[in-house]
């Protein structure tokens, strides 16, 4: 039995399967977030007040001295995160002796009903544990266009995720 043989012009066919996740960035407004997820907002203005500041250490700063004018004049999302942010969150994993997990650009699945799922700016655990995402965490969100106000819709969403992912675990 002869076997048919393919065309020497063969044509390869890519096959691409659309994964529909809804990304924390889909919440548009600080309104729909709050009204849509359930919460109360309450604002504090010195939650911060009875921590402690560190000192950045001096790898820190000349890291950020070195990067932060180029981070300012690229001006885009993705440099102040590699230039500016990377550094900090270096620092933290210093100061903790490796001990914080770093996860840049992660998919983050909590909740699909509730729309708590997708793509993360930053998560840090409490595990050097580089594999996988473990309890607990907290995300961190990029300001959007050097205005903190845009991204808190983002910000909202991420917080009750790692919340939800915290106590699951």
């Amino acid at each position: 039995m002869e076997r048919a043989s393919l065309p020497a012009h063969t044509i390869k066919i890519l096959i691409t399967i659309k994964i529909d996740i809804v990304p924390y960035s889909d919440f548009k407004t600080l309104d729909k977030a709050i009204n849509d997820l359930n919460l109360t907002l309450e604002e504090s203005h010195d939650l911060f007040a009875d921590i402690t500041p560190i000192q950045p250490s001096q790898k820190l700063k000349d890291a950020l001295e070195e990067t932060l004018e180029l981070a300012t004049n690229i001006s885009t999302e993705k440099a102040r995160s590699e230039l500016i942010l990377t550094p900090v969150f270096l620092e933290i994993r210093r100061i903790f002796q490796g001990k914080i997990g770093y996860f840049s650009g992660n998919y983050f699945n909590v909740d699909d009903s509730r729309g708590l799922n997708g793509l993360c700016d930053f998560i840090l655990s409490a595990s050097e544990n580089q594999l996988l995402i473990t309890a607990p965490v907290i995300t961190l969100v990029e300001a959007k266009d050097n205005d903190l106000k845009q991204g808190l819709e983002q910000c909202v969403a991420e917080m009750l995720a790692a919340q939800i992912f915290n106590e699951a675990k």
